[in-house]
């Protein structure tokens, strides 16, 4: 796996992060990573869904991982939790 094969998750639309899966599948690879944090988990979990059940029918989840980073910011250090969605 290349670091090609991730998409990240952020505040964009969902549509435009399903499009850069689809993509990436377009491209030969044979699985995509979908990696979030915090609030955009719900997202992610909306990107590859919506992949999976409009677009690309063939595809399956193949692993889920959940942890949590501590991310430091101007106010001290706090916990995140993040999530990566394995599909392919």
């Amino acid at each position: 796996m290349t670091d090609d094969d991730v998409v990240y998750i952020g505040n964009k639309p969902v549509m435009n992060y399903v499009l850069a899966v689809v993509t990436q599948f377009n491209n030969g690879a044979s699985e995509v990573t979908i990696k979030a944090r915090g609030r955009a988990i719900s997202r992610a979990v909306d990107v590859a869904e919506v992949s999976r059940n409009r677009f690309l029918p063939n595809v399956e989840v193949k692993d889920i991982r959940i942890s949590t980073e501590k991310i430091e910011s101007d106010r001290g250090e706090s916990n995140v939790s993040s999530m990566e969605i394995l599909i392919g």
